[in-house]
């Protein structure tokens, strides 16, 4: 769109919906994006048809399949009629599949300019209620896309592989002669993602060089793409460090992880917008040797938590990420007391439902962390699996779609059992 003189400033998530009037099709998936361009309205029309015809667009009847389709919905706050072209889209008030990424981008905005007290909300909350939307949230290429509104979806494993030797919880446990193994049982334990960190973000851990880092997890995601049995898997990079984060892609990497979302490395998320890649931004505040002392929150946790994620979202997309792209982590031991911990696990599901957040995947990682260790009196880290599985079910009943865990087998099994009781479509 570029280089049509089309800027896109901002996108809404993509809805996956079913077909309206032809309804003997496959699902739709839409979106809608908010553009900057210089072209009068007609100008705009002929440059976003000629954009269908080049990804070969073909109309056979009408309300159809096709491919891809390209509308006007809004022009600022200008009226055309025109028998090429009606502004605002007249199609809008009935739509749910245009209402709803429509209202993510502009809730507060007038369609219409006669009817300044209707809003674009007000008219979504008048369509009567249908089968539920879901947003989707890409992951790679091989597995099937989140799905964060569906009720019965199921939650899926991220399994953690640390190549660094002074982690927290399994420090200098894994290097390239054991890998192998290592991420073979994590698939086969029921690991779909796989997150490989090169640098421990735990407090007090000395930080190391971006080479250095890239030396551990760059020929690990290589080893993972060459075993036939993990090339399906989604392959995370831990790092808040963009040079890494592209070294990471560039080896097969499908996923940034940033801890910092994107504080930390100013280009960041401008890399990750050129990459187009799926990043999740974790809340925190500081760096990790400073969180600790960062963890006052006088307007209340999850308000702050959710006006400060929102800031980062919105770094996200001014950098170019699409918001379908965006996965969320409420930073579960991070600038958090072990009792704020607690408190966001209590209340994740009012997190999701955070006006600007709705339909955002969100990623839970409370493994062996230490706050587990003070309630259950248990000091080793690796032993604190069965209060782990407390917070993974926790976790899973307030939304969460992505649990990041070390063990594997046994928290997908808690996965399983969790899903069973609170992903069942009534």
């Amino acid at each position: 769109m570029t280089k049509r003189g089309i800027r896109v400033k901002r996108t809404s998530s993509l809805w996956e919906t079913e077909p309206m009037y032809v309804t003997d099709q496959d699902r739709f998936i839409n979106g809608a994006c908010e553009v900057e361009t210089e072209l009068e309205p007609l100008g705009l029309l002929d440059e976003l048809q000629a954009i269908e015809n080049d990804m070969g667009r073909k109309k056979l009847i009408d309300k159809g399949p096709r491919n891809i389709d390209l509308d006007i919905l809004l022009y600022g706050d200008e009226r055309v009629q025109n028998e090429r072209l009606n502004v605002p889209h007249i199609g809008i008030p009935e739509r749910e599949f245009v209402l709803r990424p429509l209202a993510e981008l502009i809730p507060s905005k007038p369609l219409y300019a006669s009817q300044p007290w209707k809003l674009v909300q007000d008219y979504l909350n008048d369509l009567t209620p249908g089968e539920p939307l879901s947003s989707i949230t890409p992951l790679s290429s091989t597995l099937a896309p989140l799905t964060p509104l569906v009720p019965d979806r199921k939650t899926s494993v991220m399994g953690i592989l640390n190549m660094t030797p002074d982690s927290f919880s399994d420090g200098g446990r894994n290097n390239l002669e054991s890998l192998s193994n290592t991420v073979i049982e994590l698939v086969r334990n029921g690991a779909s993602i796989i997150d490989v960190g090169g640098q421990s973000t735990a407090p007090g851990r000395p930080e190391v060089s971006a080479e250095e880092e890239a030396s551990r997890v760059v020929p690990a995601i290589e080893l993972i793409r060459s075993i036939p049995e993990t090339r399906h898997v989604a392959i995370s990079v831990d790092t808040y460090r963009a040079s890494v984060a592209e070294k990471a892609i560039a080896s097969g990497a499908d996923i940034i992880n940033d801890v910092s979302a994107g504080a930390l490395d100013a280009d960041m998320l401008p890399t990750v917008g050129r990459l187009g890649k799926t990043i999740c931004l974790m809340h925190m505040r500081g760096n990790p040797q400073t969180m600790t002392k960062l963890t006052s929150y006088p307007d209340g946790l999850v308000p702050t938590v959710a006006t400060e994620l929102l800031s980062r979202v919105a770094a996200a997309e001014a950098a170019g990420i699409r918001r379908w792209r965006i996965i969320l982590d409420p930073g579960i031991g991070f600038a958090k007391t072990g009792a704020q911990n607690l408190e966001l696990l209590r209340n994740l599901e009012e997190l999701r439902a955070w006006p600007g957040l709705q339909g955002l995947p969100w990623l839970v990682g409370t493994s062996r962390k230490s706050f587990i260790g003070k309630v259950t009196g248990v000091e080793e880290a690796s032993q604190r699996v069965w209060g782990t599985a407390a917070t993974v079910a926790a976790a899973i009943q307030g939304g969460a779609d992505v649990i990041r865990v070390h063990d594997v087998r046994e928290m997908s099994l808690v996965t399983t059992m969790s899903d069973a009781i609170w992903r069942a479509r009534d």
